[in-house]
């Protein structure tokens, strides 16, 4: 049975709500920007050729079932902001991975806490999920202080876990489970 697709989610900010192609361009200027990028396992997007190539791979993983991908769009303008995703589901474990990129311009601002708690509820509530999981790169700060905000457990270091941009790299596991949500806001 495939991951079930929550309808569009909004919160004061945003709405966190399935990509789509008219969002490419959008999202090019996320992915093309080499900061944005640094410490994620892909390269930076340097055309519209690799955005179009990454939509129908996302295509692809969504209609087998296992991936998720939503985009991450201010409320009030529908500006896209970031991306999401829930990934290689596993049924029987009622078990994801979850990603996510933010634009340099917004952050700082709460936005991928929001978008993410967001995320989290309906993938604890309607979803059914019972472990989330995220794999950060120790050199990336800021998402593990997201991480961490969120309520999500260091299980562990990955050693040479991910090649990216020509180089091994180290990631921490972390994990949340459906008990341990919504993590006591502080």
């Amino acid at each position: 049975m495939p991951l079930p697709p929550p309808p569009p989610i909004e919160t004061p900010r945003l709405c966190v709500r399935p990509v789509a192609e008219a969002d490419l361009a959008g999202l090019m200027a996320v992915n093309g920007d080499d900061l944005v990028t640094r410490h994620l396992p892909y390269a930076t997007w340097q055309s519209m050729a690799d955005a179009q190539a990454w939509y129908q791979r996302m295509a692809g993983l969504q209609a087998a079932g296992n991936t998720l991908q939503f985009v991450i769009a201010a409320r009030e303008t529908g500006a896209v902001v970031g991306s999401c995703l829930l990934f290689n589901f596993n049924e029987p474990s009622a078990r994801a991975e979850l990603g996510y990129v933010l634009g340099r311009a917004h952050w700082r601002q709460g936005l991928a806490r929001e978008a993410i708690s967001a995320l989290l509820d309906a993938a604890f509530g309607p979803m059914a999920l019972r472990r989330i999981e995220a794999e950060v790169s120790p050199l990336n700060q800021p998402s593990l202080r997201l991480v961490h905000a969120l309520g999500f457990t260091r299980e562990g270091l990955l050693r040479r876990r991910w090649v990216s941009k020509g180089e091994e790299r180290d990631v921490e596991i972390h994990g949340l489970l459906r008990d341990e949500w919504p993590v006591p806001r502080r």
